[in-house]
């Protein structure tokens, strides 16, 4: 079984947002699964969906602890479900790499997301894989909180469709190739724009 947790804050009030680009990931990923349960409350702080990809069971979570909690859900559901951390894969965003971008890596430090510092913890380890989706760094400083938890612009959202289409094949390569195979085609970077510079990610 694979496990992908999509990572965001629970509330209307965050739908939509840069924040939560992990919810808008796994919702794509669930919509092509086949045999797909449909979002139900789980045993522990999480949300989640059971399907197939090509004969390969894929559970699906949206931990509802809020971002800096997220570590709590994945560690009950990676529990409940026997899993190995092998198979797990973490969606976030990223404020350090261009808005459009992908970068699938095998494991790594959190890079400043509170919601992959808070896993880290709760596993005891880094050791996982995580998919990170770019949403850009146009703010000035002081104003990192108020960017990423707000909705994308009219004329970002087209970039932010192609990049969730994108993150869901990653999704399904990861499941039929591993990751270390799927990297090869997922990681993409789209041409340098002002997004470039952050060095950190999001802090809330």
């Amino acid at each position: 079984m694979k496990v992908v947790a999509g990572l965001g804050n629970v509330g209307r009030e965050y739908d939509g947002t840069r924040h939560n680009i992990g919810f808008a990931a796994v919702d794509r990923v669930a919509d092509r699964l086949e045999r797909a349960t449909g979002w139900k409350a789980g045993r522990g702080d999480y949300y989640f969906t059971k399907g197939f990809w090509r004969n390969e069971e894929v559970l699906l979570i949206k931990p509802t602890t809020y971002m800096n909690l997220s570590g709590r859900a994945v560690r009950e559901a990676l529990q409940f479900y026997k899993a190995e951390i092998c198979d797990f894969v973490a969606i976030c965003d990223d404020i350090a790499i261009p808005l459009g971008a992908l970068r699938l890596r095998p494991h790594g430090s959190d890079g400043g997301h509170n919601g992959l510092t808070s896993i880290i913890y709760e596993l005891g380890t880094d050791q996982f894989a995580r998919l990170r989706l770019g949403v850009g760094s146009d703010f000035r400083r002081g104003e990192q909180v108020r960017y990423v938890l707000g909705k994308f612009s009219s004329d970002e959202l087209p970039i932010v469709s192609d990049m969730l289409m994108r993150a869901e094949s990653a999704v399904f390569a990861i499941t039929e190739r591993g990751v270390l195979d799927a990297m090869n085609t997922v990681n993409y970077t789209p041409a340098r724009g002002k997004d470039e510079g952050a060095s950190r990610n999001s802090e809330v």
